[in-house]
């Protein structure tokens, strides 16, 4: 069979459904292919959205007309803010998701969405033909599955998460299979690879599921939900989303005895025997690996939490082992509530086949394959958020350019979208990238609360927002800027002032003050001002944060904003993409090499580059004679 489309998405995972519901949704046919249509949208790890900073980005993918957050709203079974006692910056939203119930919702909206069709089949193909121009070298011409249909297209999303050559390891048992028992994507890494994709090998990891009945709950400690709940989308009513009956996760504690077991089993574990080889993620190590690399912690906490409203399993969040069966049942019924527990999915470590994102553009785009894309973990990700992240930018730009229209490249300084993407086609990564706020230079600007004033513009001129979103960005703006305006210029007298401050054991006002000189005191909420207020309008509680925290930190945000002004000088100089640098005098060795792989779009990007210093950039500032 011979067939016909303009989009094809491989995998429909987190990546790829964000970018088959873009293309979709934006008005070009669309193929969305999964190896079973059991597993879309699936979450094979910790059954949750958000946490720091992966909650920044679920708000930005909401502001750019994405879906997950409003399928996350939906399905939440607790909402957290963490961070809460740090700056307004790094504070990040996270729900514990019904795990069935968000997959269920995902496939019935892809079901649901016109110019999409979804289809169970496997990819193990990507047709190419040769194609000189604009530094290309081949263009995607369609792909082949394994029951032999050729679809013929103009461009290829690749989603594939950790299913492509994907290898579970349990202790000394390793088998070829994709996350949570699914079947692996054996074929399409030779494709790639022989169409001059560069692979690279990682590794995951997951901890058992214990069933609830089998916990004795009353020995854990209890972490309730938080008291108002801010939805993740525009799309959702407060009302709905503080409606909902919380259930508690727990905390628990390794301790000497769960350490002991470890240790004395530590060489069966498939990590420590050799048998792994894939790159582990730094910053969600396994529980061997923690007690390896921070041995002088003497316990380790852990999170215990519900996999979904009907479902007696419960995840161990920090709990993630490729020890055997019989040491995770040892390692398990030692830790205090857990005597009698019986698991229900054991825990195991997985290897797959990724791309070097070196070789991608901003746009998410390979650099040699013209119509090509990559997203999520295929990219060198880490995290179901940074992976839907990843997918509605590349699925977007493939809209743009089949259209010839501008892409749409997010900047470091408008975006933790745009961060992690110049992070990843900037600098690589050697292990599974994970996003995080301490990765900007700008997490006062890039706040989960004013994320839709940052990019649902964007969003707007892509093509992706709808009218209705975009009408409650409007009037959610002018809510804003109108309260700011109204505390700047609302005066209280100097006896009130006083009586307020003593009252609180302050000293008295000197003369009198504004309420936005109060609330930008640290000791000072926007909520404790009220009672001076009595003009106060009614306010939803996004817009009550958004006006709060642009008023305490409106120094720190102007100092931010004239450093970004400063940079983006350098990222308004354009480079193209075909300049061969080692032609170039002057440049040294190391840094005409790290340019012709990254292949920066601009100065700013090529300033970026590991090996590229100050003096290099003055070298290509004279030679293309940017002043």
């Amino acid at each position: 069979m011979e067939l016909t489309t303009d989009v094809i998405v491989i995998g429909a995972g987190h990546a790829g459904v964000e970018a088959a519901l873009a293309c979709a949704r934006m008005g070009l046919d669309t193929v969305l292919f999964t190896l079973s249509l059991d597993s879309i949208a699936n979450m094979p790890c910790n059954p949750s959205v958000g946490g720091t900073a992966k909650g920044h980005l679920v708000y930005e993918i909401d502001a750019l007309g994405g879906e997950m957050g409003r399928v996350a709203d939906k399905v939440a079974l607790q909402s957290r803010t963490l961070n809460l006692g740090k700056g307004a910056a790094v504070h990040s939203k996270r729900i514990q998701a019904d795990r069935i119930k968000y997959r269920q919702l995902m496939k019935e909206v892809i079901e649901h969405t016109e110019n999409l069709r979804l289809i169970q089949s496997e990819v193990t193909e990507i047709l190419t033909e040769d194609f000189n121009e604009n530094g290309y070298e081949k263009k995607i011409t369609g792909v082949i599955t394994h029951l032999g249909e050729m679809w013929k297209c103009k461009a290829v999303i690749v989603c594939t998460g950790t299913y492509l050559a994907g290898r579970i390891f349990v202790g000394d048992v390793n088998y070829p299979s994709g996350p949570d028992g699914m079947t692996a994507a054996e074929k399409l890494t030779k494709s790639l690879a022989d169409n001059g994709v560069k692979i690279m090998r990682f590794k995951t990891g997951t901890p058992a599921r214990v069933k609830k009945s089998s916990i004795n709950l009353s020995e854990l400690e209890i972490q309730p939900g938080e008291d108002y709940i801010v939805p993740y989308s525009f799309a959702t009513d407060p009302k709905t989303a503080n409606s909902i009956k919380q259930l508690p996760c727990y905390i628990v504690y390794t301790n000497e005895n769960t350490h002991r077991i470890i240790r004395e089993n530590i060489s069966r574990s498939a990590m420590y025997s050799g048998k792994i080889h894939g790159t582990g993620p730094r910053y969600c190590p396994s529980i061997e690996d923690k007690l390896v690399r921070f041995a002088d912690k003497e316990r380790h906490q852990l999170f215990v939490e519900p996999m979904g409203e009907n479902t007696e399993e419960m995840y161990i969040q920090g709990f993630s082992t490729s020890l055997p069966a019989d040491v995770q049942y040892k390692m398990l019924r030692s830790l205090k509530g857990f005597e009698r527990a019986q698991i229900m999915r054991y825990a195991y470590a997985i290897e797959y086949d990724c791309a070097d994102p070196l070789q991608l553009f901003a746009t998410l785009e390979f650099k040699k394959i013209s119509g090509l894309y990559g997203a999520g973990q295929f990219n060198g990700t880490s995290g179901y958020e940074e992976a839907a992240a990843q997918g509605l930018v590349a699925g977007i730009n493939a809209v743009l350019k089949i259209r010839h229209r501008e892409p749409m490249i997010l900047k470091r300084s408008e975006s933790y979208i745009g961060t992690l993407i110049d992070d990843l086609t900037t600098k690589g990564t050697s292990e599974p990238y994970r996003m995080m706020t301490s990765r900007s230079e700008y997490r006062l600007l890039l706040r989960q609360d004013n994320a839709d004033c940052r990019l649902t513009p964007i969003g707007r001129e892509a093509g992706l927002v709808s009218d209705a979103q975009y009408e409650y960005y409007t009037q959610k703006r002018k809510l804003e800027i109108a309260e700011v305006e109204r505390l700047e210029n609302t005066y209280i007298s100097k006896e009130k002032a006083s009586d307020f401050l003593q009252s609180r054991g302050k000293e008295a006002a000197k003369s009198g003050i504004s309420l936005a000189d109060l609330i930008r005191r640290p000791d000072f909420s926007y909520e404790e001002t009220a009672e001076l207020d009595k003009d106060r309008p009614e306010l939803p509680r996004g817009v009550i944060i958004t006006v709060e925290t642009d008023i305490k930190y409106e120094g720190y945000v102007k100092k931010q904003l004239n450093e970004v002004a400063r940079k983006s000088k350098l990222d308004a100089k354009k480079l193209s993409p075909d300049v061969d640098y080692e032609q170039i005098k002057g440049l040294r060795i190391e840094a005409a090499q790290k340019l012709n792989k990254v292949k920066p779009l601009t100065i700013g990007q090529a300033s970026r580059i590991s090996g590229v210093n100050p003096a290099d950039i003055s070298v290509l500032l004279i030679y293309f004679g940017i002043k």
